[in-house]
């Protein structure tokens, strides 16, 4: 009897499975490399080192590592450094298999998915890049720390009925520091805080004095005068960030070369406070805030994530699918069930999805092809079908690297109406019609159908 030809094959003979968790590792090799082919070690840093040396005693140069939290971080950054091969691999996509619940069988379902290729390989930058991505996450939590406190701000004017978020647009601006510190510094006038007011305010002095008048209780004023210290340790916090990125974007820089004029001259609120758009285009050799929507601090966050070599995506469609931007494709006995994209985490989709939705008012070729989605599909649909088309042009620019030049609004409604006229005439003619174009009055071609 003929025996039965096996279906896999051994991809990486030499591969090893190790099951990430906070107090102990436990680590599996083939069955012939050790008499103890599962070991579990401590997650001290001297005993990552024995992971280290077990594994090269036993001949392994491919290590599949799951990524769990943030705990894979030191062992992964070892055994690269040592020069191993580390797979890291997503744990959803390993989990769901009835009976693996222990840690040991864990590390060994991990070393034998391993052993006949059937991981893939989660992405993850260069080291410089991971520096980069490190500080940009930092600052992006102080800024949201920062926030609280403006809320906390918020409360306690309320709370002594100061309505002057009524009148100006943000209590933190020039205007609203101004007189938020007067008032803690004993000013209690609200004609003398009025004079505060920043010619750009809409609002008149009388406006903003009438805000000013409350009851000034000690418990609510002394919640704000906290509100505004934690505020400014925030800010102090946020300028040595912003220091820290520019010198590791002056590090960076490959190409000494000037992006010339911004697109725009706006300047983000909580952007950093060093010159982005050039560290950037001498990254990467394209200035990427040329596409509409995108600002230095979206630009920013997006090739913090990155990086500027997308050498590993070969097509656009697989960097938008790792993005989380792609339709989905749940397709079962030939019938697609449905086309929803997966959940995601990224940060680089979150910030595009953010960009995608200041497009609503541009009167640029994107911002009339996502009024056009809007108008088809529900808001949430359109920012993400939007965010799409950005990752794509985005993709374009550092792969081939061509700047994006903007055709307008008028060039993609005529494309549009290109494609309608192209449906309408085919099926026209499938019905045996045919369309005729008919001059009018205003000189503008309208068709019917004959």
């Amino acid at each position: 009897m003929a025996k039965r030809k096996a279906v896999f094959e051994l991809k990486f003979p030499n591969a090893a499975g190790i099951d990430i968790g906070s107090s102990s590792h436990f680590v599996a090799v083939p069955a012939d490399r050790d008499d103890t082919p599962v070991r579990e070690f401590p997650s001290f840093t001297v005993n990552l080192c024995g992971i280290a040396d077990w594994l090269t005693a036993c001949g392994i140069d491919t290590v599949a590592v799951e990524s769990t939290g943030v705990y894979w971080i030191p062992l992964y950054e070892l055994l690269e450094s040592r020069g191993f091969t580390v797979y890291l691999v997503n744990a959803r996509h390993v989990k769901n298999v009835p009976g693996r619940k222990s840690d040991v069988l864990d590390c060994q379902w991990l070393q034998q998915l391993m052993s006949y290729g059937l991981l893939t390989r989660a992405y993850r930058p260069t080291d410089d890049i991971c520096a980069l991505r490190a500080i940009s996450r930092q600052r992006e939590m102080l800024l949201s720390y920062q926030s609280r406190h403006v809320q906390h701000m918020q409360k306690a004017l309320v709370q002594m009925n100061i309505q002057l978020g009524n009148v100006i647009t943000d209590v933190v601006g020039d205007t609203g520091q101004k007189i938020l510190r007067a008032i803690i510094a004993g000013e209690r006038d609200g004609q003398v805080l009025a004079r505060f007011r920043n010619s750009r305010i809409r609002a008149s002095e009388d406006d903003i004095a009438k805000s000013l008048v409350g009851n000034w209780r000690e418990e609510h004023l002394f919640a704000l005068k906290q509100a505004m210290a934690l505020y400014d340790a925030y800010a102090e916090r946020l300028a040595e960030c912003d220091q820290e990125l520019g010198s590791m974007l002056a590090r960076l820089g490959w190409y000494d070369a000037d992006p010339g004029k911004p697109k725009r001259r706006s300047h983000a609120k909580n952007a950093p406070r060093v010159d982005v758009r050039t560290y950037l285009f001498r990254m990467c050799a394209v200035d990427l805030t040329r596409i509409d929507g995108i600002d230095t601090t979206t630009a920013l966050k997006v090739v913090a994530e990155v990086g500027p070599d997308l050498s590993r995506f070969p097509t656009s469609k697989q960097f938008t699918s790792w993005l989380g931007l792609c339709p989905g494709t749940k397709i079962t006995g030939g019938k697609r069930l449905s086309g929803k994209t997966k959940r995601t985490a990224n940060r680089a989709a979150r910030a595009l999805k953010t960009a995608a939705a200041s497009l609503l008012k541009s009167q640029s070729a994107l911002g009339a092809y996502y009024r056009r989605m809007c108008a088809r599909l529900d808001k949430s649909k359109a920012i993400t079908a939007a965010a799409h088309k950005l990752a794509r042009l985005i993709y374009a620019m550092l792969t081939k690297g061509s700047e994006y030049v903007d055709r307008g609004q008028d060039y993609f409604e005529e494309r549009y109406r290109q494609r309608v006229l192209h449906h309408l005439k085919r099926r026209a003619e499938s019905m045996g019609f045919k369309l005729e174009p008919v001059t009018v009055a205003e000189n503008n071609f309208v068709h019917s159908v004959t």
